[in-house]
């Protein structure tokens, strides 16, 4: 089994002192207060301000995003944000939002509450379809020049090649497990090449715990993982239950959605392939990741025979689950 080093990764120089003496480079005096938020892939802290509400101060994974590709998301942000889309955009401190100190990357938010919608939630669909509509009639204006494209190499055939070259899969299933994703993921590519969607810039990991709920609607926090792809992938993940229960999710949600953008029933081929691709990522971040202790004491039944046992078991339900129907919008 592959353990990590605990003793190595980058983020064990990002002590206490170091977040505060960042954020007060460039946002004025802390009062101390410090407080770790419920993030994996970043480092994120809620830090209190002598002269102010407190701030969020995101630091990005070293080595994950280009400068580049940093600077983009936050021009998506501030784009949504000034369109009057409720999303929770970087600070600009002297015409900047992205800010160096001590190795590490970083940006300054203002921190905003609410607790995360309930997966198919019937009151709350057609409002989150109206607010993702918005958020693709901005997205669909130009594209990305750096950022990535959700596509099978990307998302699907990396991480498989990665968990190969390791010693993360079990001998006694390596083989079949393999074979299924070899299978799954061809499957996939076949089902993107009859759809061909467009691709639009889209929030790229729209899932219930990544959008905030308030007594005046929902919010987006965070776009780190925007990307271009079908407006689909933006959809499918708030959607939840039976398929039958899906089906009259996804009427709801659309009736607020196509007040603001077009929707294309052919990319409901996409779903499942979406799922498929989405478990194998899955799989290959949090390998990717095992190096860095906070993953280990986090996901403590990743990398067990368990694990992989069911993981196959996944695949084999999704080859079958991408050769069944789309969902229908009308019954």
């Amino acid at each position: 089994m592959t353990t990590a080093d605990a003793t190595t990764h980058p983020y064990d120089a990002l002590t206490p002192d170091v977040v505060l003496d960042a954020v007060e480079r460039v946002r004025g005096h802390s009062d101390g207060r410090l407080l770790a938020l419920n993030s994996y892939e970043n480092r994120v802290y809620q830090v209190g301000m002598e002269d102010g509400p407190p701030l969020v101060a995101k630091f990005y994974r070293p080595k994950r995003w280009t400068d580049a590709q940093i600077r983009e998301e936050h021009a998506f942000t501030l784009e949504l944000a000034a369109a009057e889309i409720p999303v929770v955009a970087p600070l600009i401190i002297d015409g900047e939002t992205l800010f160096e100190h001590a190795g590490f990357r970083y940006a300054l938010y203002p921190r905003r509450g609410g607790r995360a919608p309930e997966p198919g939630n019937m009151d709350q669909l057609e409002w989150l379809g109206r607010f993702i509509g918005r958020i693709h009639a901005v997205g669909s204006i130009k594209v990305f020049d750096h950022r990535p494209k959700l596509n099978a190499h990307a998302m699907g055939h990396e991480s498989i090649d990665f968990l190969a070259t390791g010693d993360w899969l079990p001998p006694y299933l390596r083989a079949n497990f393999l074979d299924a994703a070899g299978q799954a993921l061809q499957l996939v590519e076949e089902i993107f090449e009859t759809v061909t969607p467009r691709r639009i810039r889209l929030h790229g990991d729209c899932h219930p715990g990544n959008i905030l709920w308030t007594d005046s609607g929902p919010h987006f926090v965070d776009l780190d993982d925007c990307l271009s792809g079908p407006a689909i992938q933006d959809i499918w993940m708030l959607l939840a239950g039976s398929r039958h229960e899906r089906e009259a999710q996804l009427r709801l949600f659309l009736s607020g959605y196509e007040q603001f953008h077009a929707f294309d029933p052919f990319e409901l081929l996409l779903v499942e392939s979406l799922r498929t691709l989405r478990m194998i990522h899955h799989m290959g971040w949090l390998a990717r990741r095992w190096d860095d202790p906070a993953f280990p004491a986090a996901f403590t039944w990743f990398n067990t025979p368990r694990y992989w046992e069911e993981q196959l078991d996944a695949l084999r339900e999704q080859l079958d689950a991408m050769q069944e129907p789309p969902l229908r919008l009308h019954d």
